[in-house]
């Protein structure tokens, strides 16, 4: 290859790549600024932030979004019907509440700071505020700060008795009865994660519909009434 060849195709890529950036939106570059956490600006951000967010309550309703790009890939809308709250959840272990560490029985359950919640802090945070906000519907959540004792979450709730929600053909199968509670049964992103539904194929064989309704499957002997 010469060099004038090798010139054209640098001078195309450099073309192809101003293309591609001039094609970004605003979200875009919020977007590629947030995968740079450890990058100094977002860093002091992110440090004056968590010092904010410590001073507030656990639950605390939000007007817009902290992170815009991130709540609307997770499907909030600017619009009625929508709300955004963020929560506050304790980083750590689970400690098993014995009286005075004493644990009886087997060694097996002799522990008592080594043990860790199978549910994501995720999926905790959008239980408690569905407790919280019993009349509203989880739809998703994302994940927004931290520092060495807390994480906090936003979570987008919607309003299923709201006349903009049900008219809304993109949003209104969230006021079906059947998903009250999605959230508490692990029908949202963050339960499907810790329940292992992410995964396909033989090695998740024993994860759907769920662990219970796989075990009951494989040890249940079922006999016919005449046979």
């Amino acid at each position: 290859m010469c060099i004038r060849d090798r010139y054209q195709r640098r001078v195309r890529g450099l073309c192809t790549l101003l293309v591609k950036v001039a094609k970004m939106g605003a979200f875009m570059y919020m977007n590629e600024l947030w995968k740079r956490k450890s990058s100094d600006v977002m860093k002091f951000i992110q440090r004056v932030r968590s010092w904010e967010f410590r001073h507030q309550h656990t639950i605390v309703r939000m007007r817009r979004p902290t992170r815009p790009e991130k709540a609307r890939a997770v499907g909030y809308k600017t619009k009625p019907g929508y709300s955004i709250f963020r929560v506050r959840i304790r980083r750590g272990g689970r400690k098993r509440p014995a009286h005075r560490g004493i644990t009886t029985g087997k060694p097996k359950t002799a522990g008592i700071l080594g043990i860790k919640l199978n549910k994501n802090n995720r999926a905790v945070a959008e239980q408690r505020l569905g407790r919280k906000v019993g009349n509203a519907r989880i739809l998703n959540s994302y994940w927004v700060n931290q520092d060495s004792t807390f994480m906090w979450y936003e979570i987008v709730a919607v309003d299923p008795m709201h006349k903009t929600i049900r008219n809304d053909p993109r949003i209104n199968w969230i006021v079906a009865p059947v998903h009250k509670n999605r959230e508490t049964r692990g029908l949202t992103s963050a339960g499907r994660k810790h329940r292992g539904l992410r995964h396909k194929g033989h090695k998740a064989s024993k994860l759907r519909p769920s662990v219970r309704a796989a075990w009951r499957r494989n040890n249940r002997m079922v006999f016919n009434r005449k046979r």
